[in-house]
C-alpha cells in the first residue's frame, strides 16, 4: 500500500501530529490522546508505517552538548549536472558524518548541505578536505548560522 493511495483520517492526522511532537508516547498515551483504545491504536501506527508515512523515530539529540558548536549551510555548484555526476556528488556527500542534510536545487546552485562541526578549524578542515576538493565541485559559498529562530521537525499535519 502506498502512501499517495492511503487515507488519512483525522484520527490518523491526530496520531501524526502526536508523534512527531513527541515519538516516545507510548502507545496507551497516544490511544487516550487520539480517543482510541490501545488495539486499534497500535493496528492504525502499524498501517501509517506500511503505508510509509511514518518513516522511523528519531531522538532530537542537543548538538551543544556534543561539542558541535556551529551550524553551516554550504551552496554547492557542480562543474558537470549530468546524472550521473549528480548522483556521485550524493554518494560522495552520504558517506560525509557531518553532513546532516542535502537537497540538490533549482537555479544557480546545485545542492545546499547543512552541516555540523565542532569548531571553525574543523570547520575549515572539513571544507577544504572533503567539500571543495570532492570530483566535480566548481565553488562552494558557506555561511554560518547565528541562531536558528526555528527547527521542526516533519511536516505540518493538517
Amino acid at each position: 500500500m502506498g502512501a499517495k493511495s492511503y487515507q488519512l483520517d483525522d484520527i490518523d492526522r491526530d496520531i501524526l501530529r502526536h508523534l512527531q511532537a513527541e515519538g516516545r508516547l507510548t502507545n496507551v498515551d497516544l490511544a487516550q490522546r487520539v480517543g482510541l483504545t490501545a488495539p486499534p491504536c497500535l493496528r492504525r501506527v502499524r498501517a501509517l508505517e506500511e503505508a510509509g508515512i511514518i518513516n522511523g523515530y528519531h531522538a532530537d539529540v542537543n548538538a551543544g552538548q556534543l561539542d558541535y558548536g556551529i551550524t553551516v549551510f554550504a551552496m554547492v555548484s557542480l562543474k558537470s549536472q549530468a546524472e550521473a555526476d549528480l548522483q556521485a556528488f550524493e554518494a560522495h556527500i552520504a558517506d560525509l558524518p557531518p553532513v546532516r542534510e542535502c537537497h540538490m536545487l533549482n537555479g544557480e546552485i546545485d545542492f545546499i548541505l547543512k552541516i555540523v562541526a565542532k569548531d571553525l578549524q574543523s570547520f575549515q578542515q572539513f571544507l577544504t578536505g572533503k567539500l571543495t576538493s570532492a570530483p566535480n565541485v566548481e565553488h562552494v559559498k558557506t555561511s554560518l548560522t547565528i541562531r536558528a529562530a526555528k527547527r521542526l521537525p516533519g511536516v505540518p499535519v493538517d
